[in-house]
């Protein structure tokens, strides 16, 4: 069993934050390296707050939550996490999800060593509950069922997972915390209800204000011309009240790109304007540049106020003479005589 914190000294604990190895039921683990970010969290402090607040401990029977950060592709779910991990001083650990993630993969892997003999090495999740960290499972909703049934103990009162491959049962350290990032889309498994039980509570994240915005490119961006940071910041406002989901990833590389254009033609007098429309082409699609029809396509995708799309709108557009469905007030007129 790994040693709990009151079992451990402050001396203790710092030997293992700084051992690379741990032994637990006579196997002995390598350990995963934390994960060290230099960014940080812009506006929305609210959502922080939220996130830390799942994290406490009320009392020595109380036990934290393992909340869901839910919301769209880069509006800074993960960096979300990593913010409040800095703000507790603790370690922290990031286990990426995949379709094929298999539950030994979030545990402990085997490893044939230099010597030919086989040795453990601990998942970042692993390593994070021994150490007493925080794990991220980022994008928890593209790993399938099987996978998430082998952490069911560990996120509720048991606070543990079992490794097959090593034999052991891993206890989790008092101080461990986790959150899981989720992705609003489609191409993701759904969690059964069991495991959507311990994942609680639901914290959205949504997109930045204008002000927020502006300094999150400008952050990432700190040598961009004011001009090109107000078209993209403009830009992408302008998809947010569109219900788009284009987000400050997409601006940072978009404006990325467009600058890196620039400096290869710094003295033509248009090259910032073309270098930007190039760039929100190449990183974003035609489609970005009429983000009204873009989200009116949207729309009927996904149902609404709007006709549904039917067969010959996949080849014409609705206002085309030659579309079958289209009514002509003219040859009505016509016929009607």
């Amino acid at each position: 069993m790994s040693p709990t914190k009151d079992a451990m000294t402050n001396s203790d604990e710092n030997d293992a934050l700084r051992s690379t190895h741990v032994e637990i039921e006579g196997v002995r683990l390598k350990l995963a390296k934390p994960y060290v970010d230099p960014g940080r969290w812009i506006g929305q402090a609210e959502i922080l707050q939220q996130l830390l607040a799942c994290w406490i401990s009320l009392d020595e029977a109380d036990l934290p939550l393992t909340p869901r950060l839910v919301g769209a592709p880069g509006v800074g779910k993960t960096q979300l996490a990593i913010a409040a991990a800095k703000a507790q001083g603790r370690p922290l650990y990031i286990y990426q999800c995949t379709a094929d993630t298999r539950p030994e993969d979030l545990l402990v892997t085997p490893v044939l060593s230099q010597n030919g003999e086989i040795a453990y090495h601990a998942s970042p999740l692993v390593t994070a509950m021994v150490r007493g960290g925080v794990c991220v499972l980022d994008e928890g909703n593209r790993m399938n069922e099987k996978s998430w049934a082998s952490l069911a103990p560990l996120f509720d009162n048991r606070r543990y997972v079992e490794s097959i491959v090593a034999g052991i049962t891993i206890d989790a350290h008092s101080e461990f915390r986790a959150a899981v990032t989720m992705n609003q889309d489609e191409s993701t498994f759904e969690i059964p209800d069991y495991i959507m039980s311990r994942l609680q509570p639901t914290l959205p994240v949504g997109f930045p204000n204008k002000q927020d915005e502006m300094a999150i490119l400008q952050y990432h961006l700190p040598f961009a011309e004011a001009e090109m940071l107000a078209m993209t910041v403009e830009f992408l406002q302008r998809s947010h009240q569109l219900k788009l989901e284009f987000s400050p990833r997409d601006g940072i590389n978009l404006l990325r790109y467009a600058l890196k254009r620039i400096s290869q033609n710094p003295d033509h007098p248009v090259s910032r304007d073309v270098a930007w429309q190039e760039a929100l082409k190449s990183c974003l699609g035609d489609e970005a540049f009429d983000l009204e029809q873009l989200s009116q396509r949207k729309s009927r995708t996904l149902g609404g106020d709007a006709v549904p799309l039917g067969l010959a709108d996949l080849f014409f557009d609705p206002d085309d003479p030659m579309h079958p469905d289209r009514e002509d007030d003219e040859e009505d007129e016509d016929f009607n005589v």
